[in-house]
């Protein structure tokens, strides 16, 4: 997130009606909308190839990828946002306020820029903890081969469960959840020029 609107009080109705009217994608958090940044194409090739390795473990079983189009919302906090790839196991749980936006996410994806990894790993990541659908976040970073998984311990997403962050830097790294692993040298391969 960058820059907030100047007023404090905006509703998620009049956040909903502004994401309807323009082309740009906004956060909503406690009254406040944030513009969010563009990616580069490196963040634009991470996020697809992620998205495809997914897709392709996934074939045949109760669970859907979804592209960063998708608006996710933490209910317990409020956050309303777009993730890079969304992961939902089984039929979509929508947003009361909003039917673009689901509340059971099984796996979120954050691709991190500059303006962004301190809140991917931080602010945000916090308020993803607290959906009970969610088994996994993953943050890609563009700065370095880096793929860390933050997985909840508790299979029931029971309040207070634990996490815990693994992290590679090559190789294969297990997202828990939907028993996927994604390929950190294939992932990084892709933002590599071909010649």
């Amino acid at each position: 997130m960058t820059v907030a609107f100047p007023r404090h009080d905006y509703t998620m109705a009049e956040y909903r009606a502004l994401e309807r009217e323009t082309d740009r994608k906004h956060e909503y958090f406690d009254g406040e909308i944030y513009a969010m940044t563009g990616g580069s194409p490196m963040h634009a090739q991470l996020g697809a190839t992620v998205a495809y390795q997914l897709s392709r473990q996934l074939e045949g079983k109760p669970c859907r990828v979804y592209s960063s189009d998708l608006g996710v919302r933490a209910l317990a906090t409020g956050l309303a946002t777009y993730t890079d790839v969304t992961v939902v196991r089984g039929p979509l749980e929508l947003d009361p306020e909003d039917a673009d936006t689901v509340t059971n996410p099984t796996v979120l994806v954050e691709v991190t820029s500059p303006t962004s990894e301190k809140r991917d790993r931080g602010d945000k990541l916090e308020h993803y903890k607290t959906i009970p659908s969610l088994r996994a976040v993953v943050v890609v970073s563009h700065r370095e081969r880096r793929v860390e998984v933050h997985g909840r311990t508790d299979a029931h997403g029971r309040t207070g469960a634990a996490w815990v962050m693994q992290a590679a830097t090559g190789g294969a790294i297990f997202v828990p959840g939907i028993d996927c692993s994604l390929d950190v040298d294939e992932l990084y391969a892709a933002t590599e020029p071909t010649g």
